[in-house]
């Protein structure tokens, strides 16, 4: 692969790497990043797989974006991109038994146990909003 289409690929990820930092979700890019972060994290997390793919990808962003303006939000907010840092997202699916690997996708862990996981399947063809109301309940229910 050339560098200039290396480059190419990383300016085109970018913006929808953005879409989730700029609202302070935090990436975790490497494998230790994720170790460090998901098992020792205490109260609530939410973990969002964030992907490329527009059919569904598209509507995952501005739905986690809503859901956080909600009054009740996870302690901790992080973000693993499929496709990009493979390794880190493979390391996070580990905490998401029995759901297979899906992106995008959203997990909400208390205490480091799964609580709730949206797949892809739960995302694709739904609104942003759809999205937003489907975490806001289960933020409501395990962020107290």
């Amino acid at each position: 692969m050339s560098m200039s289409f290396e480059r190419y690929m990383l300016d085109m990820v970018q913006p929808m790497r953005d879409d989730l930092t700029r609202i302070g979700i935090q990436e975790l890019r490497t494998p230790e990043e994720v170790e460090e972060a998901i098992p020792n994290a205490t109260g609530t997390t939410l973990i969002v797989v964030n992907s490329v793919c527009g059919c569904a990808a598209g509507q995952c962003r501005p739905g986690v974006a809503e859901a956080l303006q909600h009054a009740v939000t996870p302690d901790q907010l992080y973000t693993v991109f499929a496709g990009q840092d493979k390794e880190a997202t493979a390391k996070a699916r580990e905490y998401f038994a029995p759901y297979p690997p899906s992106s995008p996708s959203i997990a909400l862990m208390k205490d480091g146990e799964l609580v709730h996981f949206i797949e892809r399947h739960q995302i694709e063809n739904r609104s942003a909003d759809d999205i937003a109301a489907d975490l806001t309940d289960a933020f409501d229910r395990f962020c107290k």
